[in-house]
Formats: structure tokens, sequence, C-alpha cells
């Protein structure tokens, strides 16, 4: 007679792949939850490893998956008629890929592909709907997500129009280090081009200036943080702003967010 841990382990084997162990996932927004909303998620939780331009779903088509980061960055992208493309958002392992799944809705006129590579866990999209639909505080927690993200949104338009283009290429290299957690990442100057809003030789300046003040290294796409304090005190004040948001909604205390600035 089959026990329940074998029917599990059937229905994880149809639903595509190994479950993500209980607790090992680095993705912040999965690490927020309580145990037994974590515990709701995790059989239908499958590893995914992200190559860079992987589109994760497309303008005006189904939603069949919703993602959660642990490494990586993701880009949500609006795309014009005559094939211009601009970056809206972007997002990381303070996050998930899929908000529209949050409201409801099955299909965005954005898209969403990965810039920067990494890995993750994916879920189908119907049973991330059914267990929001299940748990009151699943469904808060991932709203207060979609509110640090609209934040981050109207963050990143005001920091454009406000601050120049050194200040905003701190600003987007901060946050990449926080989401790959590591002072060596790829960023090509086609994905630093579209988050900052300008052509590749705009990059290629303000890239330059950083390198030759001892903040960076960024050669042929891969970049390495040699001085963080510096960058911070030269980024203007939307990283901190930013960060602070997803740290407040996430349920990070400045205590303990203050010891890993300090590891």
């Amino acid at each position: 007679m089959p026990t329940a841990f074998t029917q599990k382990h059937k229905s994880q084997r149809a639903n595509g792949g190994p479950e993500a162990a209980p607790g090992e996932s680095k993705n912040r927004l999965l690490k927020s939850l309580s145990r037994e909303d974590y515990e709701r998620l995790h059989p239908n939780l499958h590893p995914v490893e992200f190559e860079y331009k992987r589109s994760l779903y497309q303008a005006d088509q189904q939603i069949e998956f919703v993602y959660f980061l642990e490494t990586g960055v993701a880009s949500l992208v609006n795309n014009m008629k005559n094939g211009d493309a601009a970056e809206v958002g972007t997002i990381g392992n303070e996050g998930m890929v899929g908000l529209p799944v949050i409201f409801g809705d099955s299909q965005a006129p954005t898209s969403v592909y990965m810039q920067v590579a990494g890995r993750g866990l994916q879920m189908k999209a119907k049973f991330f709907w059914q267990e929001m639909h299940r748990s009151s505080s699943l469904r808060m927690a991932m709203l207060h997500y979609a509110h640090a993200f609209f934040n981050q949104v109207a963050q990143s338009a005001a920091c454009n129009t406000f601050h120049n283009l050194d200040r905003r290429c701190c600003r987007w290299l901060l946050m990449t280090h926080d989401r790959m957690q590591s002072d060596e990442f790829q960023l090509t100057q086609e994905f630093l081009a579209m988050m900052l809003g300008v052509q590749r030789p705009g990059v290629t300046l303000a890239a330059g200036e950083l390198q030759r003040a001892g903040m960076i290294r960024y050669t042929r796409g891969n970049v390495t943080i040699l001085d963080h304090a510096a960058l911070i005190k030269r980024s203007c004040e939307c990283y901190a702003v930013s960060k602070r948001e997803f740290d407040r909604l996430l349920g990070v205390s400045a205590k303990s967010q203050a010891g890993e600035n300090d590891a």
C-alpha cells in the first residue's frame, strides 16, 4: 500500500521534476514566508537554471509558470511596434516573475527574459494561484512584494529624470551585486544600457569613470566590484530607498541587515 510520502513524490515527478528542499531557497520572498506557507508551495517548486536571454514569458501569451530567482536578474520589457524595447523593471532574488498571476491574470502586455544568468525555482502558475486562494497570509506576502516592486518602478522613473548617468550606474551595479550575492558577475553592455536608458557609448563612459576611480573592474561584460562602500557613497539616493522598502516589506530588520553588510 503506497504511503503519503510515495504518493507525494509520484505527483512531483508527474509535475516536472524534483521538488525544492524545504528551507534551502535563497530567494528572499520565499524565505519571508511562514513555515506553513512555504510548505504549501515547496512540493511544486522545481529547481531550474536560467541561461542568458531565456524567455520566462512573452507579451500577450499565457503565463504558464511563476519563477523565484535565487541568483541572476530578469528584465521586464515593453516592446514598441518599431522593434525598440525599453526595460520597465527588474526582478532578482527579492521577488518573483509572474506578477500578473498574483492579481488573477494570466497574461500581460510586457515580456520577461533573463538579462543576467542564474538559477532559481519554478512553479506552475495554476498551482501557485490555488495555494494563494487557500492562504490569506500567502496572499498578503505576495501583495507586499507587488507593492515593493511597483515602488521600485516608480523610483526608477524618478531616478532616470533627476539623477546623472554616473550615479544611476552605481545604483544598478549595486542592485545586481545584491541579487548575485557575489563581487563578480556578468553584465553585458546591452543590458546596462537598457537599464540606464542610454546608448552603449554612454555605458562605456560611465563604467570607465568608475573603473578609473578604482570602484569596479569591467572587461568584456564581466564586472568585479572592488570598492562596495565607495559605490554606495557615489550612488544616488534611489538605491538606498528601494533597498530599504524591499527590506521593510520582506520583513528584514535593520539589525539583521547591518549584520549582513558587515559580513
